[in-house]
């Protein structure tokens, strides 16, 4: 367990914006893309499955977004707090607060994971699926039961980011990606289990995952916050500045994720099953395309919120702009590379017989979907810096506007 003394994490966090966007923002921008890699991971191995399949993972996608969506949000509201007490050199309430953060984690998991149980088949009903129910369901239960392999290690990985750990807060999310890579295959074809084994893989590289956050903390206990119940003082306003970040950005996830759910269920109805693979695959592509700006986004809240704990408004301004610009810059090298590279990219989804017919309409997508990228790291540093300050609600109105 670290004490109060300013540690290099600290330190940097605390001292020039521009040198700590620059070296939290690659650690951060891995995570997101591990993040989302389990995914799009599972998107490519089941591609070889067939088109009907491919749609099935599509109508789930919104719901396993929405589980990640809440985690993180919980994660960024811990961020946003744990930050701010760091700024204001208060290590004790930092601890404090990195407990919190974890009860309402624990309590979110286990709601979430009780209520898609018993509500996941009318949901896939309802937005478009009944043609593919048997495999949405089948991969579909598997997740939700793991839900607290998504949750927990998003939640986990706010708290490291929060006291400038970002190192750390990756390393797990390598392991699942990793671990991801080499079941997929294993569990879809060689042990014959399918569409299922893309779900058993995702869950289970996932758990690992979570044990090394758990080892760190629990075993190890050398984070700067001090995550033991001694240090937990039960706070009603830490709980409702949590929340105030966390549910707003949770809410942020759960309006791209009903987006997606309405656009699956219209492409379901007006063009089948075979535009909802199209479209899955290629918003996978997307989502890694914007995923630079929006680590660069998340680094941006650790170094907004110590500078709104300090009250120095100068280096706050300086976040702002300096995350903007180097986000604009990643977005336009990201938009060409899709433009330009777009028929191989698509191809990742469409190299079995069963599935090619897909390549050259997820090739017109990526490079049609170049326009939704280039303006992201705007919308998504302003969302960010909001949730820095403690002003949630401002993140999401942003985030319903670009939506």
């Amino acid at each position: 367990m670290t004490n109060e003394t300013d540690n290099e994490r600290i330190k940097l966090i605390r001292g020039d914006p521009k040198k700590a966007i620059r070296k939290l923002a690659l650690p951060v921008i891995l995570s997101m893309l591990l993040m989302s890699s389990n995914n799009v991971i599972d998107s490519i191995w089941v591609a070889g499955l067939g088109s009907n399949p491919l749609a099935a993972l599509g109508f789930v996608t919104p719901l396993f977004l929405i589980v990640v969506g809440i985690g993180v949000g919980v994660g960024a509201g811990a961020n946003s707090l744990i930050s701010r007490f760091i700024g204001a050199k208060k290590h004790n309430s930092a601890s404090n607060a990195s407990v919190h953060s974890i009860i309402i984690g624990i309590i979110v998991t286990i709601l979430l994971t009780i209520v898609l149980t018993v509500l996941l088949k009318p949901i896939l009903i309802a937005m478009g699926a009944k043609e593919v129910i048997n495999y949405a369901m089948e991969y579909g239960i598997i997740i939700v039961l793991g839900t607290y392999s998504f949750t927990l290690p998003a939640l986990f990985g706010g708290i490291f980011r929060g006291e400038g750990d970002v190192k750390r807060s990756t390393i797990p999310l390598v392991t699942t990606a990793v671990l991801n890579i080499i079941l997929d295959p294993i569990f879809i074809y060689i042990l014959n289990l399918g569409i299922a084994g893309a779900a058993l893989a995702t869950v289970l590289s996932g758990t690992i995952g979570l044990i090394q956050f758990l080892y760190w903390v629990k075993i190890k206990k050398n984070t700067y916050c001090s995550m033991e119940l001694d240090y937990y003082k039960r706070n009603r306003d830490m709980y409702k500045e949590i929340l105030i970040v966390g549910i707003p950005a949770s809410i942020e996830q759960l309006v791209m994720s009903i987006t997606a759910i309405l656009i699956n269920a219209i492409l379901a109805i007006s063009a089948g099953t075979t535009a909802v693979a199209v479209y899955t695959a290629g918003w996978r592509l997307v989502q890694i395309g914007i995923m630079p700006a929006i680590g660069i986004g998340t680094a941006s809240i650790t170094v907004a919120g110590v500078a709104y704990g300090e009250r120095n408004y100068e280096k706050l301004n300086t976040t702002i702009n300096y995350s903007v610009k180097i986000g604009l810059i990643v977005s336009v090298v990201v938009a060409a590379i899709f433009y330009i590279f777009s028929y191989p990219l698509a191809y990742l989804f469409s190299y079995s017989s069963t599935s090619a017919n897909l390549a050259p309409l997820i090739s017109q997508f990526l490079q049609i979907m170049v326009l939704y990228i280039l303006p992201v790291p705007f919308g998504i540093v302003a969302s960010n810096v909001f949730q820095a300050l403690g002003k949630g609600s401002h993140s999401l109105i942003l985030t319903t506007i670009e939506v």
